[in-house]
């Protein structure tokens, strides 16, 4: 019975999950020599303005190894995602270019759906 009751509820979460399908985006920076600070910095405020100002629910910023860093960012949908930079204050394009003149290239490597969130919320 309460195993019953457990698995009718993850159902739920299951389903409810699946109306709102999770929207992520993989980018992959290259730095140039001397600017890491510049463009952690200026990835950091670009992040927050596009959470605040456009809906994401955030990215995080990993390193792979000096200068090669990668970057998840999490969409609460698709069509969020594909409506970026409408709503963006025009201090954004600056703090943009600065982040692309610190970088030798930027790639966008992966448009993900989330199938499965098993992360641990906090």
């Amino acid at each position: 019975m309460l195993l019953s009751i457990k698995f009718q509820s993850l159902l739920k979460v299951k389903t409810k999950l699946k109306k709102n399908i999770m929207y992520i985006v993989i980018y992959e920076f290259k730095v140039k020599e001397n600017c890491d600070h510049k463009f952690i910095d200026s990835w950091k405020i670009l992040t927050n303005l596009i959470q605040k100002y456009e809906g994401s629910l955030g990215s995080r910023l990993h390193k792979q190894k000096d200068l090669h860093y990668l970057a998840y960012a999490q969409w609460p949908s698709k069509e969020i995602f594909e409506n970026l930079g409408k709503k963006l204050p025009e201090s954004a394009s600056e703090i943009r270019k600065k982040m692309k003149d610190s970088c030798e290239e930027i790639k966008t490597l992966h448009h993900l759906e989330v199938i499965e969130d098993l992360l641990k919320k906090n």
